[in-house]
């Protein structure tokens, strides 16, 4: 039990450069208490205690803001920061190493009793906001933009954002757990500015073609004033 304390006042330590003190993680950090909230009710869950583990989880979610479903599977050196209404559905598998900020969702989108809600690999990074709903896989490595909403999987060390969510940078592996929205790709606006360059090529291709009109009209006209008059021959 200490080894596990210590493993999680460490990842605390490594990703929040806010914190002083383990006093402030153990009394001020609502994503330090939902993880043991979670771990209580999990062990209820899977132990046939449905109903406490339901009461245990929400009891957790009323102190701090967050939503973590007895049922779902979660792995170490998770970490969530600040917290305020993240939901954690049922069938959502958390790899190692995860990292989530707040309003984050990780949702379903069936009725059915089924696998209904994502699986994250090991060392992602999902931003604030940011909804990924479905029964489907972000691979290892990878990163979600802030208010991304993902509905469809995501290859291995890939960075997302937008809505629908799309591969803005793949195949590059991250280093440490930042970010860094400010260098994150836009890709709307990529693709508004490829229409304006294909616009400017455009009208300097019409000005040209009207300046090779016009020195034509010029030419016909020189050529048709030089030209024996009929009559006159």
């Amino acid at each position: 039990m200490f080894s596990q304390l210590k493993e999680d006042l460490k990842v605390v330590f490594e990703r929040d450069p806010a914190v002083r003190n383990v006093f402030e993680i153990i009394f001020c950090y609502p994503g330090f208490h939902a993880i043991y909230f979670y771990r209580l009710s999990h062990w209820l869950w899977i132990h046939q205690q449905k109903f406490l583990g339901r009461l245990v989880s929400h009891f957790g979610r009323f102190l701090t803001g967050i939503e973590i479903h007895p049922g779902a599977t979660i792995g170490r050196g998770f970490f969530i920061d600040h917290g305020m209404g993240v939901v954690i559905g049922e069938t959502a598998e958390i790899g190692d190493n995860c990292t989530i900020y707040h309003g984050v969702t990780l949702g379903g989108t069936s009725w059915a009793k089924e696998k209904r809600h994502p699986t994250l690999g090991n060392n992602i990074v999902i931003g604030s906001g940011a909804k990924i709903l479905g029964p489907f896989t972000v691979g290892d490595d990878s990163k979600i933009g802030s208010n991304s909403v993902v509905v469809k999987e995501v290859p291995a060390t890939a960075t997302v954002v937008g809505i629908p969510g799309r591969v803005v940078i793949s195949g590059e592996k991250q280093v440490g757990v930042d970010l860094q929205h400010g260098k994150l790709p836009d890709p709307v606006a990529k693709a508004v500015s490829c229409v304006f360059d294909q616009l400017h090529r455009l009208e300097d291709r019409v000005e040209q073609l009207q300046a090779e009109q016009q020195e034509l009209q010029q030419e016909l006209a020189h050529y048709r004033k030089s030209e024996p008059d009929e009559e006159t021959v």
